[in-house]
Order: C-alpha cells, then structure tokens, then sequence
C-alpha cells in the first residue's frame, strides 16, 4: 500500500454520533432494500429453517474519498472497453486461437468452447448479443516516485453475472441520506458535501439495457404467438437476491417488461424448445401458472460463471440448450470466454499488439491501454519465462498476484504465497498456463468503518471501483447500443486480498470525490 494522499478522514465520533449513524444506517437499509439474506454462520438454518430473514448488507459508515480524475476518466473509458470487448466476441477466429491455448490446462474454458462449437454446427439462430459488463479498477501511486499522480488500473473486466449494480445505487442513496440527516459530523474544511457525491446510475442502466436487448428481440416467433419475457439464470440459493430483485423491479416497473428468476437447476424441466420450429424460441412454463406459457426474449445470466454451477452432464445440456435457442443471451458463450483472464493477459502483456487489432483510433486504443497494469503468461515465451522467474522467486513475487483463468473470483494467489502454491503444482506445465500471473496495483493510503452482521470494523482499507457498461452488438455486425451505465465501489480491509462482497470479505460504498 503507497502513502496516503487524501486528507485526514473520517472523522472521529462520539458514542452519541457512532450510535445515531448506525442506527439510520441500519434502519434506511433494511427499509430501502440494502440488505442480503444472512449466511448460516451468522445466522444458523435451524433459527430461521424458511429463510424469510434479511440483514444489512456489509456496507461503509462513510462515503470513500477517490480522486475526482480516476473516477471520471474510468466512467469516460467504459464505452471504449464495451466495443473492444463486443469486438473481441464478434472476432470468433482471434478468440478461438486464444482459448485452443487453454483447451488442455483448463475443462471449463474446454466444455464452454465445446458449447459455442455445437451451436455454430446447428447453426445460430440469434445474432444478437447483451453485454452488461463491469470494468475493475484500483488506484495506484507508483511507490518509487515521490511525485507520482494517481491513475487507475485494471484489476478485471468481467462480461459475465457483474453484480451489485442494484445495491450500487441504494448505497449511494444510503450515504446521501446520512449527509442529510447530519449523521456525518461537519469539518472544516469540509469534506463530504452534496457536490462530492456522484449519483449513481447502476440500477436504471442495467436493466435499461436488458429492456433494450427485450426490444430488440421483436415479436414472438411462437406459433401461436405467446407473450414475451425476460428471464434471469439464478443460483437456487441465492443471498444477494436483493440486488437482483433491484433490476427486476425496474423491468417491471418502470419498462413494463415481465421478469422472472429461474434456477439453474431447472432449465431443462421448466423450459422448452419445439424441434418443429427452425427460428428456435425458448419457451419458459411457469410453474405456478402452467397454463400461461412465456416465450423468453432475454437471457441474463446470474449464475453459470464457475464451475460449481455446471457440475454435471445435465448442467452442460442445460447450458447448451440456452445458447442453441433465439432469446438474447447476457453474455453469450462467446461474450462469457472473452472475459476470460487469458484475454485480459493478451491484451495487457508489455508490446502486445493486440489491442489496435479491435480499438482502430489509436488515441482510444492508449488511453485504455494506459489502465493496464501488467500481465504475464506462465508459459515459454518470453514474457513467460520472465514470468516463472518472477513468481519462483519469493523476493521478486511480492510484487504479483496468481489468478486463475475463469471468473469468480476467491481463488486469487498473493505476494510469497505463489512460489510454494506453483511448487504444488508440480512439474506439469499444463497447470500452469491455467494461471497468469499480474503486477499488483498500490493503492494509497485509507480508512473507513464497515457494518458486517452487526459488528462494525474499522481500519486502513482498500477501495475498488467498478464501472459498469451496457452494449447491444450485431455478431458478425455493427455494435448497436453502447454506454456508460453507473459505477460499484467495493472497500475491504487492507488485510483482506478478496474484494468479493457476498463472499464476505468486502462491502458496498460509495465514493467522495477530491482533488489530489
């Protein structure tokens, strides 16, 4: 972590100012929907057997201080890296070269190719493709310059299940709240003011795009005709429903759009698609009303990333089954291996020539390429045997982080952990072009206070901004839609190396702009 640049923040409290924060805290969240369902070690299953309970989500006291510059220059990208990242989907042979690499080290990356190929021999019948992605960023402050500006690099572009944008929004109204309702003790000169806190989007953006994917589906392709609707792929026990239930209610509400949850688990037994009808529509049956069939316009995958979610011969059919059928897929098979951690090393590796192939203005394609922070294989080339010096060497790994290719996050590898963890690996090569190995991002300095199951922490912590984007693409054609569609700033503790949220080791915030 580099030396702080922010001012001296936040404030110290009274008993009387701890327990009047806390209290609207907790009471706005639970009211305005902030919350997530509790885990079983919080809150065993035998006290609450049919899970009705709702707790606040781990979330910030205060706003965090992020430099105004960083978090305007991330939200200005995003719509550069929602078209490199629609090209790079649409570019099948350039992709597929990338993922061969991985074929053999790697089965989820083998089986979700596997997918792609028996639906391009079928044939394709849907050739449009949603991306609701999520770029993730750091700031960084070269330790080695006393003089260093702050600038932002890239942790991971995620194409696939990018969370929290419902919760984004509330906990950016949650902190406004406080402000207004004096639960932040004033200062001079003043730090949190109304002007610093950006509002925030996520929530509308999100599911505008998915309202645009749902109109540009068209009329049914029934016969007869059936209603159409929107369906969200979901894990079966699923703690941060609120954050999806966020989106879906603004379908409903706001875009008149039906939505509806399906668990992964019962694709095949609650959806259909008619061997006698070459256009393909995915027919969802609701289970509690049989007799009012819908067919599906679009598909918003929230589960189906990792390989806990696709265990079984009957997860993979189901899998492909989605992406053979004429519903809009968020992502596409192809959009969800984009976003792998080998992409993410192609483009990012010092002097790789990737980049100008998918961004053609080369002032576009340096600004992007400005916020990547360095990316290795662990593999015979060059780059990559520089890389296995690095990572064998424990003086020389304090510097990196080892990630594995596929999403998810929690299986990332830190500092003098890798050379014993490669050690483990053992001599196969294989295992290890499965892994790429990353420069780490120095933020500066900072504090703040996180309420999580009711116990407040406070201490140095590190802030992760997400800036979301939505893109409607023609596959194989022109990118339709494309914006900028809000921003997640997640903060854990500095002790903490996983940022994940509903994992446990992060929570929400939102940010307080300043000039550094």
């Amino acid at each position: 972590m580099a030396a702080s640049i922010y001012p001296n923040f936040p404030p110290t409290l009274t008993q009387e100012q701890s327990d009047y924060l806390i209290t609207s805290l907790k009471d706005w969240s639970i009211a305005n929907g902030l919350a997530v369902r509790p885990s079983s070690a919080f809150i065993p299953e035998e006290v609450d057997p049919s899970g009705v309970l709702a707790i606040t989500a781990p979330v910030t006291l205060f706003p965090s201080l992020f430099p105004r510059a960083c978090f305007e220059e991330a939200r200005a990208i995003q719509p550069a890296y929602n078209e490199l990242y629609a090209a790079i989907a649409r570019d099948v042979d350039w992709l597929g070269d990338i993922v061969k690499e991985l074929l053999e080290v790697d089965d989820f990356i083998a089986r979700l190719w596997a997918v792609h190929l028996a639906v391009e021999k079928e044939g394709y019948v849907q050739h449009l493709s949603l991306g609701l992605f999520r770029s993730d960023y750091m700031v960084h402050v070269d330790p080695s310059t006393p003089s260093a500006r702050p600038q932002i690099k890239q942790v991971e572009f995620n194409t696939i299940a990018s969370s929290f944008g419902g919760l984004s929004t509330q906990v950016s109204l949650l902190h406004k709240h406080l402000l207004s309702t004096s639960a932040y003790p004033s200062a001079s000169p003043p730090i949190i003011t109304p002007e610093y806190l950006p509002s925030n989007s996520s929530n509308s953006s999100l599911s505008l795009g998915l309202a645009t994917a749902h109109k540009h589906y068209g009329s049914s392709k029934s016969t007869p005709p059936l209603p159409l609707c929107i369906i969200f792929i979901v894990q079966s026990s699923e703690r941060n429903v609120f954050d999806q239930r966020h989106l879906e209610y603004e379908l409903q509400n706001k875009h008149s759009t039906p939505t509806f949850r399906l668990p992964f688990s019962a694709i095949l037994s609650q959806t259909s698609i008619s061997s006698s009808n070459p256009s393909r529509p995915l027919v969802w049956t609701p289970p509690h009303t049989p007799s009012t069939p819908y067919e599906v316009s679009t598909l918003y995958f929230r589960a189906g990333y990792s390989p806990s979610d696709l265990d079984s011969s009957t997860s993979w059919s189901a899998r492909l089954h989605l992406e053979r059928s004429a519903a809009i897929k968020c992502p596409s098979i192809l959009s969800h291996l984009a976003g792998s951690k080998k992409i993410q090393q192609v483009l990012a590796t010092p002097q790789s020539p990737h980049l100008s192939r998918f961004l053609a203005d080369p002032a576009t394609a340096e600004r992007v390429r400005s916020t990547f922070a360095a990316i290795y294989p662990l593999d015979d080339s060059a780059a990559g045997r520089k890389a296995k010096s690095i990572a064998m060497d424990p003086s020389k790994s304090a510097g990196y982080v080892l990630k594995p290719q596929r999403e998810g996050g929690g299986n990332n590898v830190y500092r003098s952990a890798i050379p014993p963890f490669l050690k483990d690996l053992g001599r196969d090569e294989r295992k290890w072009l499965g892994h790429i190995l990353m420069e780490l991002i120095e933020p500066p300095a900072l504090r703040n206070s996180i309420l999580r199951n009711g116990k407040v922490e406070s201490g140095e912590v590190i802030g992760e901004l997400g800036v979301y984007g939505a893109c409607l693409w023609r596959q194989g054609g022109e990118v339709l839609e494309n914006w900028e569609a809000g921003y997640l700033l997640r903060t854990k503790g500095s002790q903490s190396e996983e940022g994940g949220v509903a994992a446990g080791f992060g929570a929400v915030d939102s940010v307080c702009l300043v000039d550094v």
